[in-house]
């Protein structure tokens, strides 16, 4: 046999060979985080008053308990009549729970259990909401903060994100209340006052419950919820975030002599020095991985996606690279596989024609689990090399979390439900917004983040946008879920 001969059956002796181990491993693929609402006894549900429910979280919505950037611009009154008013609402829910107010108006509830000696479960839905756009409340089909009821929802700031949470965990906590419900595990309800800015009530409460001692079987806040049209199947997804990337802000300066700008200097001054600092620290990025939790989450969607999804995702040895070009086709999917750096904000001159004494740019990182402020830093560092720029932290860096479990009992629990209730796959997924939960990882290993609410894609951008709304469905499925979570987990 020639020479050639030899290398071209060298060479299809490899092809096969891949192949074999393709076939192998994708007919053994067992996808991670499957849910089986079966292997959980789950609580029956309870009936929902979806009237009565829309009618209340509209009520909250006209609280305007918006967290301004500038703390001056808050209405401290607005959440004292939210208070007053969740007291008035849900009597027999404050008659079970003990009820503590901190850091001005982050509430802390502990409705306590039979057995002390059982973990309890913590639950989180924030009471503040962010402001309305300047301009865009004409877009609104209803006043952002009159919590109208009209086509099948109830519409306004804050109807998801997130007194949807808040009004239909405490209809839930109501229903199961008057039904006469007896916890045999404590249940912690965690509402800060604060998410949308600084987070300080979280903090609060998270050191409140860390100086009692709690350790806590799980916590759930935002985060995640049902995708009715996930990008990869087309169909529902259950996503819940077993993570959050961390959230820093770089502080960029390049000091100058300043002067009059019809003499400028040689190297352009500040501001060009700067912009050379930004575009370096931009253009050497972290790299894209198919790791962590936004891998995890296409892994345990693969069995239900084209088979040709399954076969990338049961040989990630080598179709990885396939894989994150595939999911970083779209700014959210790459948010999912590294840590993104986003120039926000600029400062240089007061006046077009002065030259600046020093040029500032402030950079937003979201850090992916793996990575730390740290190594953020060194890595800004070493894009600048030998500019002459300081680079510091505009505030302390929160780090990204912990990843929790999907294999727990809390994971069953939580996932079991989320399948029963949405009739659909459900999938662990990584948050690369942030939540209150990132300070509860003192109190609980498993930290998740899940929405019992569906949502499509596209659906997403009223969060925070023009005419945010939670459907009526959606109400009912949330109240839902919440009664049959108390119950199912505090009964175990």
């Amino acid at each position: 046999m020639s020479w050639g001969g030899k290398v071209a059956l060298t060479a299809a002796g490899l092809v096969l060979g891949v192949a074999a181990v393709v076939a192998v491993r994708t007919a053994t693929f067992e996808a991670p985080a499957q849910a089986d609402p079966a292997s959980v006894r789950l609580a029956a549900a309870r009936p929902v008053d979806v009237a009565k429910a829309a009618d209340h979280l509209a009520q909250a919505v006209r609280f305007q308990t918006i967290s301004h950037q500038d703390q001056a611009e808050d209405q401290p009154a607005e959440w004292d009549k939210l208070h007053a008013w969740l007291q008035t609402t849900y009597p027999e829910a404050h008659k079970v729970m003990t009820r503590e107010v901190v850091a001005d108006h982050t509430l802390v509830y502990t409705w306590t259990g039979s057995n002390p000696a059982l973990p309890p479960i913590v639950l989180m839905a924030h009471q503040d909401v962010v402001p309305v756009t300047p301009g865009s409340e004409g877009q609104w089909k209803h006043a952002p903060f009159d919590g109208v009821i009209a086509e099948d929802a109830v519409w306004g700031r804050g109807a998801i994100d997130d007194k949807g949470s808040l009004v239909t965990l405490f209809e839930a906590l109501e229903a199961v209340a008057v039904g006469g419900f007896r916890p045999l595990r404590t249940v912690i309800i965690v509402s800060g006052h604060d998410e949308e800015v600084r987070g300080v009530g979280a903090r609060a409460a998270a050191a409140l419950l860390k100086s009692r001692g709690v350790k806590a079987q799980f916590v759930l806040d935002e985060g995640m919820a049902v995708v009715a049209d996930h990008p990869v199947t087309g169909k529902p997804a259950a996503i819940i975030g077993t993570a959050e990337k961390g959230y820093a802000t770089m502080k960029v300066v390049a000091p100058a002599t300043g002067g009059h700008s019809s003499a400028p200097p040689k190297d352009g001054g500040g501001v060009v020095t700067l912009a050379r600092a930004v575009e370096a620290i931009h253009d050497h990025g972290f790299p894209m991985k198919f790791q962590g939790p936004g891998a995890d989450m296409l892994k345990a969607i693969a069995p239900h996606a084209s088979p040709v999804v399954k076969v990338f995702a049961a040989n990630t040895w080598l179709f990885a690279p396939v894989l994150v070009a595939v999911t970083a086709k779209t700014p959210a999917g790459a948010a999912m596989l590294h840590t993104t750096i986003a120039p926000t904000m600029l400062k240089g001159s007061p006046k077009e024609n002065v030259l600046p004494q020093d040029a500032t740019a402030w950079i937003n990182y979201r850090i992916a689990p793996g990575d730390t402020s740290a190594t953020v830093m060194a890595r800004a560092k070493s894009a600048v090399g030998g500019l002459p720029v300081e680079l510091s932290w505009s505030k302390t860096p929160d780090e990204p979390s912990a990843v929790s479990s999907t294999s727990s009992e809390a994971w069953k629990v939580l996932a079991g439900l989320a399948g029963d209730e949405s009739e659909a796959p459900v999938v662990p997924g990584l948050v690369t917004a942030g939540t209150d939960s990132r300070y509860m990882g003192g109190v609980a290993s498993d930290v998740y983040r899940f929405q019992p609410l569906v949502l499509k894609v596209d659906e997403t951008k009223i969060i925070h946008g023009t005419n945010e709304h939670l459907s009526l469905a959606n109400v009912e499925r949330m109240v839902r879920f919440y009664q049959r979570l108390v119950e199912t987990a505090a009964s175990r």
